[in-house]
């Protein structure tokens, strides 16, 4: 057991005690090291102001990904290389990206300038040739209040990325390696000014803990964590945080059944759901920015427990099953059955959920994925739905429906899918569908939208269904 956290920071290394170990990231940086490039101002991931890249040793090497730094809490990073604005230049030189942001003047206020730049270098890190798509994609966390996108982007597209000294080159890891091998297998247990936390290697090891400390918060990306502690006051006593757990980091799918264990990232997620569940990786593209998918995870998601959460309703429509892990071993719990409330679920005090296990689609079925916003990328939902059916010729065979953002918890609609089971495939069925829709939900008015928007909703989309899916062939499938 050690007491201490190992973290680097632009290639220094730093052994964190005490209440440092407690901080966010971004305020350590800027009251701890003075290290002010990084700009805290939403603090609650949205912006991208305050975006650093963290390395973390895999497959050899250590390899760098864009974090939001105001939403991710030091005990997170231990064993990770922190390189921020300051430790992008080489011998006090701009590097080609900010060369670039100067020549095409990328920067107004110059606010948001530091977290563009850094989320560029990412791309960079791992692409030497881009396009416009690749910018916008790269860039998606990061909002600037001036407007000026376009000289950005042009900013990036002109940056030679053969011209681009990779981090593993610029901050030779060998020693780092070393000390991350040293200190990775033994687990952190930091206790200061009546806070505890605790960051196993082993799953067994954080159930003993969560069963000796039932109200512990367990931790492992904190998307939705941070942004409570910076914005509404939550400060838990104790922490159990996962960023260490081995073995909980596989994504595969064995027959038939796409297995994601707790600690695999949302951008991992999306990465793989573009070869094995396109449609998967299309909602995920609108989930957030790479900053926040790089740290989120699909079993956080779940935890959370918010009824327009974007995973839930496609969980539900695949029968998704969650293994929970506790002192009497594990379990298994539909997705479907897990909550009982609002953010109540069927989870004792003692148990982590360590796996999620959901179905693929046959190839007999279809799978679509809305998700209503206001702007299309890093915003919350004001209604999500999942549809999975199955047709005969202009039969509807089976359907799945399920709705979130209508109710305290995301809901399956029985009476809809037995409404269209067996109906003909054809617009008027899904018509008279959404009038059924609208008897088995109960939306509320709120500041994204009204009670009676988001019945309209409802009901349209099952239209929007079946324009996308049906194929006849006097008609254009669009």
């Amino acid at each position: 057991m050690r007491d201490y956290l190992l973290v680097f920071i632009n290639g220094q290394e730093h052994r964190l005690k005490g209440t440092d170990a407690f901080k966010t990231l971004s305020n350590f940086l800027r009251q701890g090291l003075n290290a002010t490039g990084t700009k805290v101002v939403c603090e609650e991931g949205d912006c991208g102001a305050c975006t650093v890249l963290v390395g973390r040793y895999s497959n050899g090497e250590i390899t760098y990904h864009p974090i939001n730094s105001c939403i991710q809490f030091l005990y997170q990073l231990d064993c990770s290389h922190v390189v921020t604005i300051e430790g992008l230049t080489g011998d006090g030189q701009l590097n080609p990206v900010q060369e670039q942001m100067v020549k095409g003047h990328g920067a107004q206020c110059g606010f948001c300038t530091p977290g563009f730049v850094v989320s560029m270098c990412g791309l960079f890190e791992h692409k030497q040739e881009v396009d416009r798509q690749d910018v916008k994609d790269a860039l998606t966390g990061n909002l600037c209040r001036c407007t000026g996108y376009e000289p950005i982007v042009e900013a990036a597209l002109r940056v030679d990325g053969s011209e681009i000294v990779k981090l593993r080159k610029a901050y030779p890891s060998q020693n780092m390696i070393q000390a991350f091998a040293a200190h990775e297998q033994v687990p952190v247990l930091i206790e200061f000014d009546g806070k505890t936390m605790f960051s196993p290697t082993d799953i067994d090891s954080a159930v003993k803990f969560k069963s000796r400390h039932p109200s512990a918060m367990i931790v492992s990306g904190a998307t939705d964590i941070g942004v409570s502690c910076n914005k509404k006051g939550l400060n838990p006593p104790v922490l159990l945080n996962l960023s260490n757990v081995s073995g909980l980091d596989d994504l595969s799918v064995e027959d038939g059944v796409l297995v994601v264990e707790a600690r695999v990232s949302l951008a991992r997620l999306e990465e793989f759901s573009t070869i094995h569940l396109p449609e998967l990786q299309r909602i995920l593209w609108t989930f957030g920015g790479p900053a926040i998918k790089q740290i989120g995870t699909l079993v956080g998601n779940i935890a959370n427990g918010s009824p327009i959460a974007d995973t839930l309703p496609w969980l539900f429509v695949m029968d998704g099953q969650v293994e929970l892990t506790g002192a009497k071993g594990t379990r298994f719990v539909k997705v479907s059955s897990l909550y009982q409330g609002y953010k109540s679920l069927d989870i004792s005090s003692d148990e982590i959920i360590t796996r999620v296990l959901i179905s693929m689609p046959k190839t007999s079925e279809i799978l679509k994925l809305y998700k209503v916003s206001r702007r299309r990328n890093l915003d919350i939902a004001v209604l999500t739905v999942a549809i999975l059916m199955r047709r005969v010729n202009q039969t509807i065979e089976s359907i799945r429906v399920a709705y979130g953002g209508v109710a305290p918890v995301v809901l399956r609609l029985p009476r809809t899918e037995e409404f269209l089971t067996g109906k003909e495939f054809c617009l008027e069925s899904f018509r008279q569908a959404g009038k059924v829709v609208r008897q088995e939900i109960l939306p509320i008015t709120d500041v994204r939208g009204s009670q009676e928007f988001r019945y309209q909703l409802a009901e349209n989309i099952l239209q929007k269904f079946y324009w996308e899916t049906q194929c006849d062939k006097e008609l254009i499938c669009l």
